[in-house]
C-alpha cells in the first residue's frame, strides 16, 4: 500500500520570506498602505469636534499631571516639562502603535478573507498612525521648547535620528510579533494592555534616570551589572536617547546630582546603538515569524 504523504497549502504567501522581493512588494503597496493610514486616522477621530487635537492634548495632560505629582513630593527635576514631555514623545509612539498593531490583523479580518495583498501592511499602518501623532506632539514639545527659551543643546542633538530609527525599528519588530501572535492567541491584546502599564514604569520617563543609574551602583560593585539589567528593557536605551538629545544636559545645576545617566555622550549613542542591532535583528525574526503565519490567517479568523 502506497505510503500517504500530507500536504499543507498555504493559502495566500509563497513558502519562504525573501526580504528583497518582499520589500518590493511592500513598495509596491505603498497606496495601501497609505490608503489604511488615511483609514484608520479617519476612524479613529470619526464624530470628534477636535480631531487631531487629542493627540496633542494627550502629552499636556500627562505634563500637567505628573507636574503636579513631582511638585507635591518633593521630585523636583530642572525643567521638568522638556524632560518629561522628550520621554513621553518616545513613549506615545511606541505605545500608541503597538496596542492597534496588535489588533491590526484581527480588525481587518474581512479585508484579510477576501483581499490578496501583502499582510504586514495591517500592523504597518498602526506604526504609520503612531507616526502622524508622534509628528504632531514632536510640533508641541519643539514649540514649548523655543517659547520658554530653553533651547536645544549641540552636539547632543545628533543623537535623535539614531534614537528615533531605533525606535522606529524596535516598535515595527514587535508589531508584526504581536499581531501574528494575537490572531492564534486572543489573550496576547488583553496581556499587552498590562504589559505597556509596567513597561512605562520600568522605563524613565517619570522619574529621572541617574536615580536608576545610583540605586544599581548601591547593589552592584561599579553599577555596571544591575544597570546592565535594567538596559534588557530596549525602550530605556531608546528614551535616553531622547532625552540627551532633546532635555541635552546631564547635570543642570551645579553640586546637585545629575538627572541624565551620567556618562560621556558617545556612551548614550553606543547603547542606543546596540539597542538598534539588536532591534535589527528582532525585525528579522518578528518578520519571519509573521510572514510563516500570514499565509494560513484567512483560516484562523
Amino acid at each position: 500500500m502506497a505510503a500517504t504523504v500530507q500536504t499543507v497549502e498555504r493559502t495566500s504567501e509563497p513558502p519562504h520570506l525573501r526580504v528583497g522581493e518582499r520589500l518590493r512588494i511592500l513598495v509596491a503597496h505603498r497606496e495601501i498602505l497609505a490608503n489604511l493610514v488615511r483609514k484608520e486616522l479617519k476612524v479613529k477621530y470619526a464624530a470628534s469636534v477636535l480631531g487631531a487635537v487629542w493627540s496633542l492634548l494627550n502629552p499636556l495632560v500627562y505634563l500637567a499631571v505628573f507636574s503636579f505629582v513631582a511638585k507635591v513630593l518633593g521630585a523636583g527635576i530642572p525643567n521638568y516639562p522638556v524632560y518629561l514631555l522628550s520621554g513621553l514623545l518616545a513613549w506615545n509612539l511606541f505605545s500608541a502603535s503597538m496596542g492597534p498593531g496588535a489588533r491590526a490583523v484581527l480588525d481587518n479580518a474581512n479585508l484579510v478573507k477576501k483581499v490578496a495583498f501583502a499582510r504586514e501592511i495591517l500592523p504597518l499602518s498602526a506604526v504609520g498612525v503612531g507616526l502622524v501623532d508622534f509628528a504632531l506632539q514632536s510640533a508641541v514639545l519643539l514649540i514649548y521648547i523655543v517659547v520658554s527659551g530653553y533651547g536645544l543643546h549641540l552636539p547632543e542633538l545628533a543623537v535623535w535620528p539614531l534614537a528615533f530609527v531605533t525606535l522606529l525599528v524596535l516598535t515595527t519588530a514587535l508589531s508584526l510579533w504581536f499581531s501574528a501572535l494575537n490572531v492564534r492567541y486572543r489573550d496576547v491584546g488583553h496581556l499587552l494592555n498590562i504589559a505597556l502599564l509596567v513597561w512605562f514604569w520600568a522605563t524613565p520617563i517619570v522619574y529621572a534616570e541617574y536615580q536608576v543609574q545610583h540605586l544599581a551602583a548601591k547593589n552592584d560593585v561599579g553599577g555596571a551589572g544591575a544597570l546592565a539589567v535594567y538596559f534588557l528593557n530596549p525602550m530605556v536605551a531608546v528614551v535616553a536617547g531622547f532625552h540627551r538629545a532633546l532635555y541635552g544636559t546631564v547635570r543642570p545645576i551645579v553640586g546637585q546630582d545629575p538627572v541624565l545617566f551620567h556618562e560621556s555622550l558617545g556612551w548614550v549613542a553606543g547603547v542606543v546603538t546596540i539597542t538598534l542591532v539588536v532591534s535589527l535583528i528582532g525585525l528579522r525574526l518578528a518578520w519571519r515569524y509573521f510572514f510563516n503565519r500570514s499565509g494560513d490567517f484567512a483560516e484562523e479568523l
